[in-house]
């Protein structure tokens, strides 16, 4: 039990507790039942894209592309969808996805196959998808009176009292949580984070894992790209910029170690919770959107900082120091 209310996990669920607490407070609409349900609907965006971010850091990558990728997948499906209004729901999410995914494929390709860094890649091909969403849309917007009626609704239908928003996000943090803790997938991702080279001495096809980590990450980010035109009823060249950067904060704050190898799902969803709650507090409370930038990267060094020096071997002494008088003898 003391194990359990050590976890860095368990701190992070308490602190966000906290933090909701300390805005009811503050603004007794933000714990109505009303604004906890909006939160759990808009926290359910970062959630997906932080689970996603954190298969990609834990084998020493990063994905700066997610909200390009979302961005780009986004405006792919608006535009689809006010092309053809009659096609079923189930279409939007599916065609997300597919993109998504061939998205997450360039770049695992280029980063597995031809061995660039992933800051590199996804740095361009996030220039690149940024670009793209120019080119198909000829800078215009999708607007919400756009939108087919289903394709605004669906996400908002509520099951249990909760939206699809809230769902859709816990399934995928459970699959993963699954994925990484029973697979041998999943436990291999971990050995690949820790020494890469061991591992593929050991067997691990490291290339292949991981092209399919960015394949994955790149489906996640096309999913989001549905659930954020749909929550925000808007696509353009600007949705989610910025965004990745909450990705990775959600992930280091949630203890998932920026040199690989170490961290876990759960972590990863409480810092995105806590992160995204902090982010949903501080307009409430007058703070500008500048101050907001400057705190995520705060936030950053500080979770940083703190993730090493929990990490730091402890110094093991093989000899004993020498007492003053033996010295001397």
């Amino acid at each position: 039990m003391l194990n359990v209310l050590k976890s860095r996990e368990a701190l992070l669920a308490a602190s966000w507790l906290a933090l909701i607490a300390l805005a009811g407070s503050i603004t007794p609409n933000f714990v109505s039942i009303q604004g906890l349900r909006d939160l759990m609907t808009d926290l359910s965006i970062l959630v997906v894209l932080a689970v996603a971010q954190m298969i990609v850091i834990l084998i020493r990558g990063i994905d700066l592309s997610v909200a390009a990728n979302l961005a780009f997948t986004g405006m792919v499906v608006a535009l689809l969808s006010v092309a053809n209004p009659g096609l079923p729901t189930v279409v939007w999410p599916l065609v997300c996805i597919v993109v998504g995914a061939m998205v997450g494929m360039l770049n695992g390709a280029l980063i597995a196959e031809l061995q660039i860094p992933p800051i590199v890649v996804t740095l361009g091909t996030m220039s690149i998808w940024r670009g793209m969403i120019f080119v198909i849309s000829g800078g215009s917007w999708v607007v919400q009176h756009q939108f087919p009626e289903g394709y605004l609704a669906v996400p908002r239908t509520q099951i249990l009292g909760l939206t699809l928003f809230f769902w859709i996000g816990l399934t995928v943090a459970a699959g993963m949580w699954l994925v990484m803790t029973q697979t041998r997938f999943g436990r291999e991702l971990y050995g690949m984070g820790g020494n890469p080279r061991a591992a593929q001495y050991a067997g691990v096809r490291v290339k292949h894992h991981e092209f399919w980590v960015y394949t994955i990450t790149g489906a996640l980010a096309g999913l989001s790209g549905w659930l954020w035109t749909s929550r925000y009823a808007m696509a353009n060249t600007d949705v989610a910029a910025g965004f990745e950067l909450q990705t990775v904060a959600a992930c280091v704050i949630g203890g998932v170690a920026i040199a690989g190898g170490a961290g876990t799902v759960i972590g990863a969803v409480f810092g995105a919770l806590f992160l995204g709650t902090l982010y949903n507090i501080l307009p409430v409370i007058g703070v500008s959107q500048f101050w907001q930038q400057a705190l995520s990267g705060a936030i950053i060094l500080l979770a940083v900082y703190f993730n090493m020096i929990s990490r730091k071997p402890p110094v093991r002494r093989i000899l004993p120091l020498a007492s003053p008088q033996g010295a001397g003898e």
